[in-house]
């Protein structure tokens, strides 16, 4: 019997596997069970961690607002802030809230003035 040529497809798999785990330490990206295995935990938190980012940034978002809206003293919390703003209809979400916050006070101050009136 003649030798047979093995295909190249496993071949193009494990290279694509290499590729993709070709900046992990050790072993995760020289062995194409353990890279594989790397590769599919990587996948599994990198999806779980998308979602845990907004949560995240929302916090932060919700936190810097509060923070400024208590220093001025117009309202009392962020809750009460924000109930007002949906009331009078103006609608601004809470990322510009918080950049205006850190880099505008006192936009942010007219804006609750609008709110009161």
């Amino acid at each position: 019997m003649t030798r047979v040529r093995r295909g190249y497809i496993a071949r193009r798999r494990r290279t694509k596997i290499r590729l993709f785990a070709s900046t992990f330490i050790g072993a995760h990206s020289r062995l194409t069970r353990t890279a594989t295995q790397q590769k599919m935990r990587a996948l599994v938190s990198s999806y779980r961690d998308r979602g845990r980012q907004k949560r995240d940034f929302r916090r932060l978002w919700i936190t810097r607002i509060n923070a400024a809206v208590r220093e001025k003293g117009v309202f009392h919390s962020y809750s009460r802030l924000i109930h007002n703003l949906y009331k009078k209809q103006l609608l601004l979400n809470r990322k510009i809230l918080a950049q205006i916050a850190i880099s505008n006070k006192n936009c942010l101050y007219m804006i609750s003035n609008k709110i009161i009136k």
